[in-house]
């Protein structure tokens, strides 16, 4: 018992040094994506910034009240890749948010569990913990969120999956009975708190929600 001890206090430091690394390799990954970058710069500040890193679209992809015309590949966030949309307003043509997303084929309940690992491993356990079940003002989906109000931004990582009534009217090729076909999501959002209140979504008929 007392060479077990010994062994311990040894290897104390390490085991800690190696947290510590885990903890900031987790912080890396996800605080790339908006390092150094204020809300509002335009796209090509944000070019400049990244370099070769980021992609400028030929063709800006429409977000409602933002588009996309700039993106950053493969980052990481607790080992599981995902890209980054900088949202620019259509009015002042700023920055407006950041989403990071995975692709649609890569999205299941373990990449999201890895998304968390890395987001809570950073920033430790949200402040909010929201949930939707799935009903049919949502199309069927369920819905899981996670919170966390930061260093002025508001992290918010987002799980929709899918259920066989999503499917209905797609089966026998009828669009017209409702939302159908509608696929898994997986997203990390990041906004300045004046966009986004940090609060769980409200509640849809049949819902569910958890606020923290």
């Amino acid at each position: 018992m007392d060479r077990i001890r010994r062994l311990a206090r040894r290897f104390a430091p390490l085991i800690f040094a190696l947290c510590l690394t885990g903890a900031a390799v987790h912080a890396q990954g996800i605080q790339e994506a908006w390092r150094d970058i204020r809300w509002g710069e335009s796209s090509a500040a944000l070019l400049a910034h990244f370099g070769n890193r980021a992609t400028a679209l030929p063709r800006p992809l429409d977000f409602g009240d933002s588009y996309v015309d700039v993106v950053v590949r493969n980052v990481p966030i607790g080992g599981v890749p995902l890209i980054a949309f900088f949202q620019m307003d259509k009015r002042t043509r700023g920055l407006k948010r950041i989403q990071l997303e995975r692709p649609r084929h890569g999205v299941n309940p373990p990449a999201f569990r890895g998304v968390l690992g890395g987001l809570e491993a950073a920033y430790g356990q949200p402040d909010a913990m929201c949930g939707i079940r799935p009903g049919p003002a949502g199309g069927y989906q369920s819905a899981a969120e996670r919170i966390w109000r930061r260093d002025a931004v508001v992290i918010r990582a987002i799980f929709r999956g899918t259920t066989i009534e999503a499917f209905e009217g797609c089966l026998g090729g009828d669009l017209t009975s409702g939302p159908c076909g509608l696929t898994a999501q997986l997203l990390v959002r990041v906004s300045p708190p004046d966009q986004d209140a940090g609060t769980c979504p409200a509640l849809r008929p049949g819902g569910q929600t958890h606020g923290g």
